[in-house]
């Protein structure tokens, strides 16, 4: 089969589906090429469908009209189209890899199987809504689970894990929770929040090895000889940009797949946007920046095809906010932006209430607002983040800016 589409859009995440229901907005035919079988989905929801707290539907996006299941297995640049595992062949005008990014599966012994093709019984990467839903098939209440990972990803599936009853231990290589988010004080109320559902925490603790028996997880052993036992394992050690297509391709890979202001590849015909795409040597790999490429690129392509939009769009990098909140009983909400840590000469305005197990803190540097972390009560993160973004000087008295600290009504 062979299929004539002008835009031909790679991946079915939050940056892919966003690109076709624009273009479609736009008047722009697009075809979305996603391989996964459910409906396109919200993956940042995944740990609230894992905690039981959300069915899978819930968490679906709006599928766009020109969705179809496929894993491409190749690029051919010079024909202008690409090949699928199942033999079909998509010719494009303009391709464009949202392809995101993958688990990182940590060098661990025992982690594979002897073949090497897919992970022993009981351990789970948690990336994917079939990685959820093995996961949700698996746990049960009283079993020992074993969470590898302390940044946000880790801290989302061991919550919902105790949610679900299990008896979750979570290991955490560098010294504190979510570190590249966090600052100190806000990294402990997120540690004393799991650790008051139960969750086990050791920080500063390297795995060494995941032992099986019967090709069936048993324990897991650190590298000073300790071990855990676990009936469950999670690997939530970060991701890395999907780039295989592209590399094979012969396109400008680094960390991500290159693209310029116009989120072009080294190819004039290839756009790559989302956790694949590398913009200014950053890779963002999160929700906002994804969108606003998407959104950028969607001006771009119906401009090229003659459709009124803004030719003159750019993408020039995203000041992203990292947002977590975990609903339910026992709710945890925080945000943090820009550089939370302070350099020598910054001013910081912090303000805790150990009882209400609240935490806001600014950094000011030049007169301008440069970073914050908030855990609880976030109605002042809207105001703030405007702040952040405009960039603009503040008042020298410092009086709007612990108004906008203390002021709830603020968002």
């Amino acid at each position: 089969m062979t299929s004539n589409t002008r835009v031909v859009v790679i991946g079915a995440g939050l940056a892919g589906v966003r690109l076709a229901r624009r273009l479609g907005e736009l008047g722009v035919p697009a075809l979305l090429v996603g391989e996964e079988e459910h409906r396109p989905y919200n993956r940042v929801l995944l740990a609230e469908v894992l905690a039981g707290r959300y069915a899978p539907e819930v968490i679906a996006l709006p599928t766009p009209a020109g969705l179809t299941r496929a894993r491409v297995s190749g690029i051919d640049r010079a024909e202008r189209r690409v090949t699928c595992a199942d033999g079909s062949v998509i010719a494009y005008d303009t391709l464009v890899l949202a392809t995101g990014s993958n688990p990182v599966l940590p060098p661990l012994r025992g982690l594979f199987t002897t073949d090497g093709a897919e992970l022993p019984e009981g351990v789970h990467a948690f990336r994917t809504m079939d990685d959820c839903l093995g996961l949700s098939k698996a746990v049960r209440p009283g079993m020992r689970a074993v969470v590898i990972g302390g940044g946000l990803l880790g801290v989302s599936a061991a919550r919902a894990l105790a949610q679900r009853g299990a008896q979750v231990v979570l290991a955490q290589q560098s010294e504190r929770l979510m570190e590249r988010q966090l600052d100190p004080g806000a990294s402990g109320l997120v540690l004393r929040h799991l650790e008051e559902l139960g969750v086990e925490v050791h920080t500063e603790c390297r795995v060494r090895d995941v032992r099986c028996v019967g090709g069936a997880v048993r324990s897991v052993e650190m590298s000073d000889g300790y071990a855990l036992d676990a009936d469950l394992v999670v690997l939530a050690c970060g991701v890395h940009p999907r780039v295989g297509l592209a590399q094979i391709a012969g396109l400008d890979v680094r960390k991500g797949v290159v693209v310029d202001d116009e989120l072009r590849t080294s190819d004039p015909h290839i756009r790559a946007i989302g956790d694949c795409a590398q913009h200014a040597d950053t890779v963002y790999g999160l929700a906002t920046p994804a969108l606003e490429q998407a959104d950028v690129l969607a001006e771009l392509l119906a401009s090229e095809a003659g459709r009124s939009a803004n030719a003159s769009a750019r993408y020039t990098g995203t000041r992203s906010l990292t947002r977590l909140t975990l609903a339910g009983q026992d709710f945890l909400d925080l945000a943090a932006f820009g550089e939370p840590t302070p350099r020598p000469g910054d001013d910081v305005i912090q303000l805790a209430d150990a009882t209400r197990g609240t935490y806001r803190k600014v950094v000011v540097r030049d007169d301008r607002l440069v970073g914050g972390v908030l855990v609880g009560e976030l109605g002042t993160v809207g105001a703030l983040a405007r702040a952040w973004e405009g960039a603009e000087p503040l008042p020298s008295d410092g009086g709007p800016l612990l108004h906008l600290l203390t002021n709830d009504g603020g968002s």
